[in-house]
């Protein structure tokens, strides 16, 4: 499966524990999380994608990470959620583009990640409800993370031109709701920092 050309089109929905609008985005991970360790989960709705002649579109995703520091010092752990109805060839290549070996968008995988927690295949639903963003994975993740409003109440706040690796722009988002048990990890980030990220990844 090397050197395929891929690209994934979709939404990223994350939820992590900084306090506040998690600074790793900002300073692109040259300041540490908020309470020193940053630990997050996301979902993954891939609208568009195709990994060479695989067809990816229409699955969802899960990911799991955990950083001891700064992100940008790597050590990262990382679980990956790939959705139940893909095919075994869907899946090989999220395992590959999520490794970071396929390049591009997706390169960073491979530089910062220093143990994989496991891959698993779920069920997983990405949904939205009107600006709320819904995540389930049964028994692994049930998530909810809303926008926050800007001086226009009906407008979403959002950073754009943007360094960040998910994406240049990222609304800026609370989790009403964030569960997450897997790994041996049991975490719960209700009212805490999240953000929503337009994806538009490729590679290599």
């Amino acid at each position: 499966m090397a050197d395929q050309s891929w690209a994934m089109k979709g939404e990223l929905v994350r939820s992590c524990n900084c306090a506040v609008f998690c600074p790793c985005v900002l300073s692109l991970g040259n300041h540490p999380p908020t309470e020193g360790a940053c630990l997050s989960w996301a979902g993954i709705r891939v609208d568009a994608g195709h990994f060479g002649d695989v067809d990816l579109s229409g699955l969802n995703l899960g990911l799991v990470m955990d950083v001891p520091g700064y992100m940008s010092r790597g050590n990262w752990s990382v679980g990956l959620f790939i959705d139940a109805r893909a095919s075994i060839y869907a899946a090989k290549a999220f395992a590959r583009i999520f490794s970071g070996k396929a390049g591009g968008a997706a390169s960073l995988f491979s530089t910062h990640v220093g143990k994989v927690l496991g891959i698993e295949r779920v069920a997983i639903a990405c949904e939205t409800h009107g600006r709320t963003r819904i995540v389930r994975i049964p028994q692994i993740i049930d998530g909810s993370v809303t926008p926050i409003p800007g001086v226009d109440p009906d407008k979403d706040t959002v950073i754009s031109n943007s360094g960040y690796w998910i994406g240049p722009e990222i609304i800026v988002a609370r989790s009403d709701r964030s569960r997450m048990r897997a790994f041996g990890r049991n975490w719960d980030f209700a009212g805490r920092s999240a953000e929503i990220c337009k994806l538009d990844w490729r590679g290599p």
